[in-house]
């Protein structure tokens, strides 16, 4: 299995936890904010396979705690429960993004126990989700029923939007508390430009019209919070 990069140290990436990153290639959407889209085209070139990163993390046992497998989109990647499996084989806790579009292998992670915590990516309201991930149209039936397995079966969980400020405005925060609520943790992060970001043009929302879109998003989830932003 390839893997496509590794982030050897993060105190970010998985709540409560010293851990590292794992980044699968491969993705069903073309967002146009992606900060991994070398990844999501699949261009970029692999780093390592599974070997090499279980033999890497079997050094660090005692210095990490846990691992984050994101993308790309990790549930496109058919070795992912197996690389799970082995991960926590050697102690390690786990966490997992997702996309939500592969319900499917997520019921199959969820039952066999393989994901301490995951994290969907919530990333517009039901009318702009497929104009947000730069798709003609997304069924969004698979989202739905990804929310609610992760709302009922996940161990620890949560629903997040990068925020751009050309695609977000305050009824987008409504219809997509509405899709999630009740749910434990919702988490608004600013959009950051990179060189590696496909369009350009994009900017974050100022830090006051964050703070506003997770005050309304609180009516649904009263744990919404903006992450990242003082």
């Amino acid at each position: 299995m390839k893997i496509y990069g590794l982030q050897k140290m993060t105190l970010l990436d998985y709540p409560g936890h010293v851990a590292c990153t794992v980044f699968l290639g491969g993705c069903d959407y073309r967002c146009p904010f992606c900060h991994n889209f070398e990844l999501a085209e699949g261009t970029a070139p692999a780093v390592m396979d599974d070997g090499e990163l279980l033999a890497f993390l079997s050094k660090r046992t005692g210095l990490l705690d846990g691992v984050a497998i994101t993308g790309g989109e990790p549930t496109l990647s058919k070795g992912l429960p197996d690389l799970l499996a082995r991960i926590r084989e050697l102690g390690f806790s786990t966490k997992l993004d997702s996309n939500g579009a592969h319900p499917d292998v997520l019921a199959r992670i969820l039952e066999d126990g393989l994901a301490d915590y995951i994290a969907m990516d919530i990333k517009n309201s039901p009318a702009k989700w497929a104009q947000t991930v730069g798709r003609e149209h997304v069924d969004l039936a698979p989202i739905r029923e990804s929310i609610a397995l992760i709302k009922t079966a996940a161990p620890d969980y949560e629903f997040r939007t990068t925020v751009v400020d050309q695609l977000h405005e305050e009824s987008d925060f409504h219809a997509m508390g509405e899709m999630i609520a009740g749910a434990k943790a919702y988490f608004l992060q600013s959009f950051t430009d990179r060189d590696t970001v496909p369009f350009a043009g994009l900017s974050a929302p100022a830090p006051e019209k964050l703070r506003a879109y997770a005050e309304i998003a609180r009516a649904y989830v009263p744990n919404a919070q903006v992450r990242g932003v003082d």
